[in-house]
């Protein structure tokens, strides 16, 4: 279940991506009136905005809800502990650290 959702996570990240690449700055609209030719583009001058927008809003969403499940399943795997549970932590006694010796 965890690796169709990492896969879902990692397609809508790269699609993100792509999206808000895809979309034009705010001061783009000022070259569309001195006819730099978007107007003629496949979605028409506002269109594409309209949908590019509504597209990486969806996709947002979708990411959103990947992490949250992500995260969800991987705090809640049968036998999961934490980092330090794996460390052996050895007592060493020590080596004249108090009385000023140095150590051979």
């Amino acid at each position: 279940m965890s690796t169709v959702i990492l896969i879902l996570h990692a397609l809508a990240a790269a699609a993100l991506i792509v999206l808000v690449l895809l979309q034009q700055g705010k001061g783009a609209d000022m070259g569309a009136a001195f006819g730099s030719g978007s107007a003629g583009s496949l979605f028409g001058s506002s269109g594409s905005a309209n949908f590019l927008s509504r597209s990486t809003a969806v996709l947002a969403a979708i990411f959103f809800a990947t992490s949250l499940g992500l995260t969800y399943l991987s705090s809640h795997r049968a036998g999961s502990s934490g980092v330090m549970a794996h460390v052996k932590v050895e007592a060493k006694p020590a080596t004249g650290s108090r009385t000023g010796e140095i150590p051979k």
